[in-house]
Parts: structure tokens; sequence; C-alpha cells
């Protein structure tokens, strides 16, 4: 079976927007379900101003209680050279940057036009070189601006080429709002593939108008073995009007496994993981498959019980 790796993003994107503050403590107890699940790589959190999103307030402290194993791989999100050298003293070895495909979006997002958030991401991933840090690159709203409507696919793929020259190890395409088709997603990775390979690209799908599952498909069918996905449903962007969670981590887990490709995580224990995520934010949380996976898990708690 082929390996898919799935990065989890529940600790950064998934609880961004959430109200009440979650303690360190919380978020560290969330992740080693994850981990007991298989879960191997994670976007832990983020060092931007603690004003515009206070959930990540605490980003050094999240940072220095991960569990250090060498099979577990970190990343860290950064908004510029400023929070690079936050997430550096902190110990990231690998941050990422965000990259809005429109002018409207980074104008809202950071108060920047495209251009110089362009210029200020090749700065960041270059000086991150000079700190021995790996920078990858996200391209935000890659299929439709909430402000500007559909994106040429053809300004990602000049983007996506922007980055990997400045030195990205990585370039994750974002449909950041959740309006993407598969039709989309194949047709933007016919032109990126050609000119850059599969293997340093990752996708990050929105599930808001359920489509989530089939665009993981028309990417996989393209060569794409990564993608992101957050612990049930968690998650969207607070400058994105429209941004609902994201694709919910245990819908893609079965989806993967029943397309007959390998992920080394558990699905009774990310089960598990959903409960700990439900707990620590009070929210009814959990992807499309749970009421199904909870019954299946139901009956065979009954049939041992009765053996």
């Amino acid at each position: 079976m082929e390996n898919v790796v799935i990065n989890e993003v529940a600790l950064r994107d998934g609880l961004q927007m959430h109200r009440d503050f979650v303690p360190t403590a919380d978020k560290l107890r969330l992740l080693d379900s994850l981990v007991n699940a298989g879960v191997r790589d994670f976007e832990v959190t983020s060092f931007v101003s603690p004003k515009a999103v206070p959930q990540m307030a605490d980003a050094a402290e999240v940072c220095a209680g991960l569990p250090q194993k060498d099979d577990l791989d970190y990343s860290v999100l950064v908004p510029n050279r400023k929070g690079l050298e936050r997430a550096a003293e902190a110990g990231a070895r690998t941050v990422n940057l965000v990259l809005s495909a429109t002018d409207t979006m980074n104008q809202r997002n950071i108060r920047m036009t495209l251009q110089q958030t362009r210029e200020a991401c090749v700065d960041t991933i270059r000086h991150a070189a000079t700190l021995d840090v790996a920078a990858d690159a996200y391209i935000a709203v890659a299929f439709e601006c909430p402000f500007e409507g559909r994106v040429d696919p053809q300004r990602i793929v000049e983007l996506t080429r922007e980055m990997f020259e400045a030195g990205a190890g990585r370039v994750i395409i974002a449909d950041t709002i959740g309006a993407a088709s598969p039709a989309q997603v194949k047709h933007l990775f016919s032109l990126l593939v050609p000119e850059f390979g599969t293997e340093r690209f990752a996708c990050h799908f929105h599930d808001t108008r359920a489509m989530a599952l089939a665009n993981v498909w028309a990417a996989l069918e393209a060569g794409i073995r990564r993608f992101d996905s957050a612990v049930g449903g968690l998650g969207g962007c607070p400058f994105s009007p429209g941004a609902s969670g994201n694709l919910a981590t245990e819908d893609l887990l079965l989806f993967l496994r029943q397309c007959d490709f390998e992920t080394g995580i558990s699905l009774d224990r990310m089960v598990e993981a959903v409960d700990v995520a439900r707990e620590i934010t009070g929210r009814e949380l959990g992807g499309r498959v749970m009421p199904w996976v909870r019954d299946q898990l139901n009956r065979l708690q009954a049939e041992e019980a009765s053996a």
C-alpha cells in the first residue's frame, strides 16, 4: 500500500478562531492524543501578533512542551521575518509562511499588497536559511478568493515558482474558503506537476461545500501524497469570510484507508482524539464519518462483551 502523510493542523488552524483561550496544557493533551493515534506530522502553533490571534499567545510555551521524538515532525506558522526569529528562538525547525494569491485578501489579512507580501515571503524564506530553519509556503485562496472570486491558475504557477526559487522546501496549495471543485484541482495540478513534480506539494482543503474529499481524490490522482486536516473538523480562517472548518482528520483517514492508502494512523484512537478535542473546546465536533465509526465501535464492544 502506498503511503500518504496526514499533517494535523488542529492545534494551529483548528484552534485559532476558538472564542475561549485553550490553555497550553490542554493543547498539549490534544497533541498527545493525536500522537497516540499515530499522527506524526503537525502544525502546532503560529508566531503571530497575540492581539490579532489571542489563541496563539502561548506559541513559545507550546513549542517548549512538545514531545521530542525522532519520528515526530513539527512546523509553526510565521507571518514575517520577526515571527520567524521568534519561532527560531523557541526552537522551531520548520516554519510555514502564508502568501494569499490575491491583492484584496492580502490587504484584508495583513494590510499589504500582493507584491509586498511576495517580497516579504521571499525575504523570510531566505532569512530562514541563515538560521538553519526550513521554510514552506502556503498559497492561500489558491482557487477562489472571498473578495475577488476565482483565481487564475497561471497566477498560482507563478507564485509557486517564486516560492521555490526563494528556497521553499514545500508549497501547500490551500483552498482557504472551501470553494474548489475536483475539476479545478485537476486542472491546477496539470499545470504545476509538469514543471515542479509532485513530492514538494501538499494540499489544504476546507469542507465548506462538502467537496474536500472529492478534491483530495483529484489531488491523489495528480500524484500528491500529503494533506492537511484537523481532528473533528476544527478550524477556519479569521480573515476569510465563509471559511468554515477544515477537512476532518477522521474523514480523511477513513477515505484513504478505503482507497487502499496507508497512513499509519489508528481510526479507533482518532475517535479518542476527537473526544479530547470536544472536551477542551466545549464544542460538538466530529467529521461526517463519526456516527458510522461510533456505531461500529459500539457493535464490536457488544460482541466482545457477549463472547
